[in-house]
């Protein structure tokens, strides 16, 4: 199976680097700028065609949410044309395309955990620009897998464990309390985006596997949960570990509206493709076993 896959840097696209190296039977290319780039459409046909893929996989956005709001021609740049652009260019060479985009395309006003068929109501410009872009993907190529995922983390990137393992260093934390979602880990939506990847290639196209379907990791909890769970984590590794202070969304203004609840249901993730992503405390585990160093060498040295 060939695969080309836009970006290379971003968590996903680097998970998926790893995920893909030395596995027999996968050929994956990963584009760079200025070759591919999304702020310039034109540079995105003519690089998936030489590469000849049988699948093409687009992780690559603007994902500085905060900044988006002074950004916005920018964001839609990239995350509504950039992408429509390389569904285009899939479509073209008859080949699936997998997009990803974000829990931020809903309100938040929702009580319960998110489903395909809500409807979205971005209160954001990096929500609204993912959301254009899952409307244009869906209408450029048929063969489209639309993987929304949320709250991303990994052990390279700027993310929300790196940066509160950072921040613990010096001082204790203050984290908002009243925003529910759900942790995915990058190399857990690298895994399922090649095991969909196969599945394709295994059954040819099914009409089921096109559109929206959530990719997120399978337990709730709020941000400040989750700087608790990093917290312990650290804490049993030897590493340094900050007290968490649960604060409102009020208390932490920021630009960008984030949703209150942004939990996605991942049953229809189960149902047509028949996976499921790792419980959250062996994921998390996972990553700081690579950023700290695994828990049972440290209590051994420690003895």
């Amino acid at each position: 199976m060939r695969i080309f896959v836009v970006g290379s840097e971003g968590q996903i696209a680097r998970s998926l680097k790893e995920a893909v190296s030395g596995v027999d039977g996968i050929v994956a290319r990963f584009s760079t700028r200025p070759e591919v780039d999304l702020t310039r459409p034109e540079t995105v046909l003519p690089a998936v065609r030489a590469f000849e893929p049988d699948l093409v996989v687009n992780p690559a956005a603007y994902t500085a949410v905060d900044r988006a709001e002074s950004e916005p021609e920018l964001a839609l740049s990239i995350n509504r044309d950039g992408a429509a652009a390389v569904a285009e260019a899939a479509a073209a060479l008859g080949a699936p395309v997998i997009h990803f985009s974000t829990d931020y395309v809903f309100d938040g006003k929702k009580s319960e955990a998110y489903v395909e068929r809500d409807p979205p109501s971005p209160q954001c410009v990096y929500g609204r620009s993912k959301l254009e872009g899952e409307r244009l993907v869906a209408a450029a190529a048929p063969r489209n897998v639309i993987l929304r995922t949320a709250w991303v983390y990994a052990p390279f990137g700027r993310n929300f464990v790196r940066t509160m393992l950072r921040l613990a260093v010096d001082r204790d934390l203050r984290v908002v309390n009243d925003q529910v979602g759900c942790p995915t880990y990058a190399p857990d939506i690298a895994a399922t985006c090649l095991a969909i990847g196969r599945r394709l290639a295994e059954t040819g196209w099914r009409e089921n596997y096109a559109g929206v379907t959530h990719l997120a990791g399978p337990n709730a909890m709020s941000w400040c949960g989750f700087a608790e769970a990093i917290m312990a984590g650290a804490a049993a590794r030897g590493a340094r570990s900050a007290a968490v202070e649960a604060i409102t969304t009020a208390d932490y203004p920021t630009p960008a509206r984030r949703p209150a609840n942004s939990r996605l249901a991942t049953e229809r993730l189960a149902s047509v493709f028949g996976m499921s992503l790792p419980p959250f405390g062996e994921s998390l585990n996972r990553c700081l076993d690579r950023l700290i160093g695994p828990e049972a060498s440290r209590l051994e040295r420690s003895h």
